[in-house]
């Protein structure tokens, strides 16, 4: 084997240095670069998504804020509808409270009828039809009482008659009478009757 040159070694020994430097430029430096790329082109949607975090945590107290007075407005407005979470429950109490205000007023409860409940926007109307007797002074005052309870009732149907014509003075009068509930957002239940619904 012949021995090389002093300039043939040179020639090997800078061909290898160029051949680590190409290598380490491929496959070190290159991919680094690509990545400070990448990052690089990361940089503004990263920017965008953190300033819009900053603004949704700046915005965090007003909403907070207005989320506490909305429920203060429910709560008030809560306090004003039936009690019960249910159109029977609710029934029932608006049924007391009537039987109470007419037991205040003088007037004598005849009969009493609940009506199916109806929609009305955010709210549940449920409705009582009552038959009461006594003197007209007697129905203003059972009028006047309804319409000063704290809970917020109207009457959407009065009609007024004489008992007999022997005494004009004692009427025969039936009103409805409606309350308001909050409707229950629990789903029904495939296979399952609506409250109220005929047993088949």
């Amino acid at each position: 084997m012949m021995a090389l040159s002093k300039r043939e070694r040179t020639f090997i020994g800078t061909a290898a240095g160029v051949a680590a430097l190409v290598a380490g430029y491929i496959y070190l430096v290159e991919p680094a670069l690509a990545r400070a790329r990448e990052q690089a082109a990361l940089i503004p949607a990263r920017e965008a998504i953190l300033t819009k975090r900053r603004a949704l945590l700046g915005e965090r107290q007003p909403y907070t804020a207005r989320l506490q007075e909305t429920s203060r407005a429910v709560e008030e407005v809560s306090a004003h509808l039936l009690p019960g979470a249910t159109p029977p429950l609710a029934a029932s109490e608006l049924q007391k409270l009537v039987k109470e205000l007419a037991g205040q007023s003088n007037v004598e409860v005849r009969s009493e009828r609940i009506l199916s409940p109806v929609e009305r926007g955010a709210l549940l109307e449920i409705p009582l039809e009552i038959t009461v007797s006594g003197g007209i002074r007697d129905l203003v005052k059972l009028l006047y009482r309804l319409e000063g309870t704290t809970k917020i009732l109207t009457v959407q149907d009065l009609k007024v008659r004489v008992v007999s014509v022997g005494q004009p003075k004692e009427l025969l009068t039936t009103l409805t009478v409606s309350g308001y509930i909050l409707p229950s957002a629990q789903p029904q239940k495939q296979g399952e009757k609506p409250e109220g619904a005929p047993k088949g």
